[in-house]
């Protein structure tokens, strides 16, 4: 199944969703640890970098600095699709808030600090009110 390309039609239904629980992107050498599930792997040369519950890298002993709030765009954006990204982290930054952007097959998925993931789907969820 396709995703949606048009930019207007993507902002206006992309209805930002919290998804419960603290994240954290951390670093994995020798592969994922036992009782570690990540949300979001990235191969780099320097290492494997997970996303996972903070929960859960407590419990490995994982080191990690940016405790995150997973919020998912729910409306099915096509890869190839333009601008999404842009308006989005564009809309945060005016707000002052930083974001991690990842995509996956059918949404995009934004973390962005804990302690204002809240703020940030309001933000969204105002750039959507907008675009209608």
């Amino acid at each position: 199944m396709t995703g949606e390309t048009d930019l207007q039609t993507l902002l206006s239904g992309m209805r930002p969703e919290l998804n419960p629980g603290h994240y954290v992107f951390t670093m994995a050498e020798g592969g994922v640890p036992s009782g570690v599930t990540p949300v979001v792997t990235v191969a780099e040369p320097e290492g494997l970098t997970l996303v996972v519950p903070q929960a859960e890298a407590d419990a490995a002993g994982m080191a990690y600095d940016y405790v995150a709030g997973w919020i998912t765009l729910r409306v099915h954006s096509a890869l190839a699709a333009v601008g999404l990204t842009a308006a989005v982290s564009r809309a945060l930054a005016d707000a002052g808030l930083s974001c991690n952007v990842v995509a996956g097959f059918h949404h995009d998925h934004l973390f962005v600090p804990y302690e204002h993931a809240e703020r940030a789907v309001d933000v969204l969820r105002q750039l959507a009110r907008d675009a209608s």
